[in-house]
Protein backbone atom coordinates (compact mmCIF):
# COMPACT_ATOMS: atom_id res chain seq x y z
CA UNK A 1 0.00 0.00 0.00
CA UNK A 2 2.80 2.41 0.97
CA UNK A 3 4.57 1.63 -2.25
CA UNK A 4 1.53 2.42 -4.33
CA UNK A 5 0.77 5.86 -2.85
CA UNK A 6 4.23 7.22 -2.02
CA UNK A 7 6.96 5.48 -3.92
CA UNK A 8 5.31 5.34 -7.33
CA UNK A 9 4.52 9.10 -7.55
CA UNK A 10 8.04 9.93 -6.43
CA UNK A 11 9.46 7.63 -9.05
CA UNK A 12 7.30 9.17 -11.76
CA UNK A 13 8.25 12.72 -10.71
CA UNK A 14 11.94 11.87 -10.67
CA UNK A 15 11.70 10.50 -14.21
CA UNK A 16 9.57 13.36 -15.57
CA UNK A 17 11.68 16.14 -14.02
CA UNK A 18 15.23 14.77 -14.16
CA UNK A 19 16.99 17.74 -12.68
CA UNK A 20 16.25 21.01 -11.01
CA UNK A 21 19.84 21.97 -10.39
CA UNK A 22 20.99 25.43 -11.39
CA UNK A 23 23.68 26.06 -13.93
CA UNK A 24 27.23 25.78 -12.69
CA UNK A 25 29.58 28.60 -13.58
CA UNK A 26 33.32 28.17 -13.68
CA UNK A 27 36.10 30.27 -14.99
CA UNK A 28 39.82 30.58 -15.13
CA UNK A 29 41.42 33.23 -12.96
CA UNK A 30 44.20 35.28 -14.43
CA UNK A 31 47.71 35.44 -13.05
CA UNK A 32 47.08 39.07 -12.12
CA UNK A 33 44.04 38.07 -10.03
CA UNK A 34 46.02 35.38 -8.24
CA UNK A 35 48.91 37.75 -7.53
CA UNK A 36 46.63 40.51 -6.30
CA UNK A 37 45.02 38.07 -3.86
CA UNK A 38 48.46 37.11 -2.54
CA UNK A 39 49.55 40.74 -2.26
CA UNK A 40 46.34 41.62 -0.40
CA UNK A 41 46.88 38.73 2.01
CA UNK A 42 50.43 39.92 2.69
CA UNK A 43 49.21 43.47 3.33
CA UNK A 44 46.50 42.24 5.69
CA UNK A 45 49.06 40.16 7.56
CA UNK A 46 51.33 43.17 8.00
CA UNK A 47 48.50 45.39 9.25
CA UNK A 48 47.20 42.68 11.58
CA UNK A 49 50.73 42.29 12.95
CA UNK A 50 50.84 45.97 13.80
CA UNK A 51 47.45 45.74 15.52
CA UNK A 52 48.54 42.66 17.47
CA UNK A 53 51.05 44.68 19.48
CA UNK A 54 49.99 45.16 23.08
CA UNK A 55 50.63 48.91 23.16
CA UNK A 56 48.46 49.42 20.09
CA UNK A 57 45.67 47.33 21.63
CA UNK A 58 45.80 49.33 24.85
CA UNK A 59 45.72 52.63 22.97
CA UNK A 60 42.72 51.44 20.94
CA UNK A 61 40.89 50.46 24.11
CA UNK A 62 41.65 53.86 25.65
CA UNK A 63 40.04 55.49 22.60
CA UNK A 64 36.97 53.27 22.96
CA UNK A 65 37.65 51.03 19.97
CA UNK A 66 37.35 47.30 20.51
CA UNK A 67 40.47 45.63 19.04
CA UNK A 68 38.35 42.69 17.88
CA UNK A 69 36.12 45.05 15.87
CA UNK A 70 39.16 46.71 14.33
CA UNK A 71 40.61 43.33 13.37
CA UNK A 72 37.32 42.38 11.76
CA UNK A 73 37.27 45.67 9.89
CA UNK A 74 40.68 44.97 8.31
CA UNK A 75 39.18 42.16 6.23
CA UNK A 76 36.48 44.47 4.87
CA UNK A 77 38.82 47.29 3.85
CA UNK A 78 39.01 48.01 0.16
CA UNK A 79 42.34 47.53 -1.58
CA UNK A 80 42.92 51.30 -1.70
CA UNK A 81 42.21 51.68 2.04
CA UNK A 82 44.47 48.75 2.86
CA UNK A 83 47.29 50.18 0.74
CA UNK A 84 46.88 53.57 2.41
CA UNK A 85 46.91 52.06 5.90
CA UNK A 86 49.94 49.88 5.09
CA UNK A 87 51.77 52.89 3.64
CA UNK A 88 51.16 54.86 6.81
CA UNK A 89 52.37 51.93 8.88
CA UNK A 90 55.54 51.71 6.77
CA UNK A 91 56.33 55.39 7.32
CA UNK A 92 56.09 55.10 11.10
CA UNK A 93 59.35 55.03 13.02
CA UNK A 94 60.27 51.79 14.74
CA UNK A 95 59.20 52.05 18.35
CA UNK A 96 58.23 55.43 19.71
CA UNK A 97 54.63 56.57 19.57
CA UNK A 98 53.89 55.02 16.19
CA UNK A 99 51.23 52.84 17.76
CA UNK A 100 49.22 55.91 18.67
CA UNK A 101 49.40 57.17 15.11
CA UNK A 102 48.17 53.82 13.81
CA UNK A 103 45.37 53.83 16.34
CA UNK A 104 44.49 57.38 15.36
CA UNK A 105 44.38 56.45 11.69
CA UNK A 106 42.22 53.41 12.41
CA UNK A 107 39.95 55.50 14.60
CA UNK A 108 39.50 58.12 11.86
CA UNK A 109 38.79 55.44 9.22
CA UNK A 110 36.27 53.76 11.53
CA UNK A 111 34.67 57.11 12.37
CA UNK A 112 34.28 58.04 8.70
CA UNK A 113 32.79 54.64 7.90
CA UNK A 114 30.44 54.99 10.87
CA UNK A 115 29.27 58.43 9.72
CA UNK A 116 28.72 57.19 6.16
CA UNK A 117 26.71 54.26 7.52
CA UNK A 118 28.89 51.42 6.29
CA UNK A 119 29.55 50.04 9.79
CA UNK A 120 27.92 50.35 13.19
CA UNK A 121 30.69 50.08 15.79
CA UNK A 122 30.21 53.19 17.90
CA UNK A 123 26.58 52.58 18.89
CA UNK A 124 27.66 51.52 22.40
CA UNK A 125 29.30 54.85 23.18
Amino acid sequence: MFRKFVVMPLLVLSLVFPGFSGPAMAGVITTQDALSAEVRAARETQVRGAFAREDVRQAMQQMGVDPGDAEGRIASLSDAELIQLQGQLDRLPAGGDGGLVVVGIVFVVLLILELVGVINIFNRI
